[in-house]
């Protein structure tokens, strides 16, 4: 699969910011996530945390192109905490992002319209207060190769800055590397040029 250049912003760091309503405190919790499986991490310690508040609404953007994303009202009104969390994710132009909004009630119903004002503001201060960073997608190559290329494979590798993310050494040895999704086709050609060696094709991931 040809990967593309695609540059996004996320966050360098979680952050978090406390909104008050009519008595009610919104605690709004932002991180960084690569994957769902992370993102729901993050609202299960979260809520774990805080177990004894009545809701903890969520929303996530996953990819650099934010297409994987969900979002959750747990237990209010339907469209009222976690749409509004995931617009602010989106209006301020990030993914690989999970936000989650504690609640504590406060006595005072807030309304359908106070409670979406509320959750947006909670999402925007804690975003508001993370330091935004560019990132790149990233893809994923399986070098195979017979050890006497090891020395070369190597090289190629150290000058591209790419990460190793698995690796087996043996009469034939194989190394799995993280690299920029626009440099993937690259480094593959490249290593296809080392005698004896496989490359498999360019993996995107979250």
């Amino acid at each position: 699969m040809a990967c593309r250049d695609s540059e996004y912003l996320t966050i360098a760091a979680p952050s978090r910011a406390i909104v008050r309503e009519k008595m009610s405190r919104f605690l709004a919790f932002a991180a960084p996530a690569s994957t769902p499986e992370e993102a729901r991490a993050f609202v299960a310690a979260k809520a774990n945390e805080y177990h004894d508040a009545r809701h903890c609404c969520w929303a996530y953007s996953i990819g650099a192109d934010g297409s994987v994303t969900a979002s959750n009202d747990n237990g209010e009104p339907s469209g009222t905490a976690g749409k509004p969390i995931l617009g602010q994710i989106r209006s301020h132009g990030l993914t690989n992002v999970v936000v989650a909004v504690v609640r504590y009630f406060g006595g005072i119903k807030l309304g359908t319209s106070g409670l979406i004002a509320a959750y947006r503001a909670a999402a925007c201060e804690a975003l508001d207060a993370a330091q935004t960073v560019t990132a790149h997608e990233m893809a994923s190559l399986t070098v195979t190769f017979p050890y006497i290329a090891m020395n070369d494979v190597m090289r190629a590798l150290k000058n591209s800055e790419a990460a190793i993310t698995g690796q087996e050494f043996d009469n034939t040895c194989s190394i799995t590397v993280s690299i920029r999704a626009d440099r993937a086709d690259a480094m593959k050609t490249l290593l296809e040029g080392v005698d004896g060696t496989s490359v498999s094709d360019p993996v995107n991931l979250f």
